[in-house]
């Protein structure tokens, strides 16, 4: 099979600590978003209080190192700036 160009995005969120939801909010405005731009999209249940965002095996957003969760504008923009630099999000951008 061959390997898609677009990029794999990993949302890896605390089971423990019900970070289900937002985990899934955020998936689904990225893949709303981004549309035909990301290849993949995967949440990994992971435990310890994580909460991750990896665009292409890069950290993009870590809940532990910033010490709060991603704002969806901000995780759009650092992920578009990742992907697309000359992608326009509109609103977002403001």
């Amino acid at each position: 099979m061959k390997k898609s160009n677009r990029p794999r995005i990993e949302i890896h969120y605390c089971t423990k600590c019900r970070f289900i939801v937002r985990a899934n909010w955020l998936a689904q405005e990225l893949l709303m978003t981004f549309n035909d731009k990301i290849g993949e999209l995967a949440l990994i249940p992971t435990s310890d209080g994580e909460f991750t965002i990896i665009c292409d095996g890069i950290e993009m957003f870590s809940r532990k190192a910033e010490g709060r969760f991603p704002e969806s504008k901000e995780l759009k923009q650092l992920i578009r700036d990742k992907i697309d630099p000359n992608f326009l999000l509109g609103h977002s951008d403001e």
